[in-house]
């Protein structure tokens, strides 16, 4: 059996915090993992963004709301999952991901939990675990599956290293300049292809 984990932003939906920056017009939060590779780091500063100009979940529960599926995510997904089991491994947060995770019939998610107030102010945020999109891949390997990963991102290289099958899914030059010997895919067919017949690495 292949289980095949999938980033969520940036592969399957936009960028969250992007969203949010082109909502509220501050620039300070367009920064990602694409940008910055250390995760604490920034959601520290995005955070203390926050913080700064006053911004409650409610807004960027509204901001999420309003965004979609990347054209053609549900139809990649729903080729998946007809064909292999499908685990979504990211970097939010279930506060943030429940509106998206409907309008792709809620498939399974392993991401974080935030802190949130009873007025809406975003205090904190917990890991689930620490590198957890890696742990995870390799979890799965123990339990003998195959195990096939894509993202975007620096926080999605670690569990790229780990899969037997791996790739890129549209990513920034200089992530795909540091880690040159992953194919790197823009279209979700041939996405796909790759992921669903792919022979195993066995190293």
């Amino acid at each position: 059996m292949r289980v095949i984990c999938l980033d969520m932003e940036g592969v399957l939906v936009p960028e969250i915090w992007l969203g949010v920056a082109a909502e509220t017009g501050i620039d300070d939060l367009r920064l990602t993992t694409r940008d910055i590779r250390d995760y604490d780091e920034l959601m520290r500063h995005r955070l203390k963004v926050l913080d700064e100009h006053g911004i409650k979940i409610d807004l960027i529960q509204e901001v999420i709301a309003s965004m979609g599926p990347m054209e053609g995510a549900k139809a990649f997904l729903d080729e998946l999952r007809s064909q292999a089991q499908v685990i979504i491994l990211s970097d939010t947060f279930y506060d943030f991901a429940k509106p998206l995770m409907a309008q792709l019939d809620w498939p399974t998610l392993f991401c974080h939990y935030l802190d949130v107030a009873d007025d809406g102010h975003i205090s904190g945020y917990r890991l689930r675990t620490t590198d957890h999109k890696t742990k995870s891949v390799n979890a799965l390997k123990d339990l003998n599956f195959v195990t096939a990963a894509m993202g975007d991102s620096y926080n999605d290289t670690g569990m790229i290293q780990a899969a037997h099958v791996s790739s890129f899914f549209r990513s920034p030059q200089n992530v795909l300049d540091d880690f040159p010997d992953y194919p790197h895919f823009t279209d979700y067919e041939d996405a796909a292809r790759f992921l669903l017949t792919t022979e195993p690495r066995t190293d």
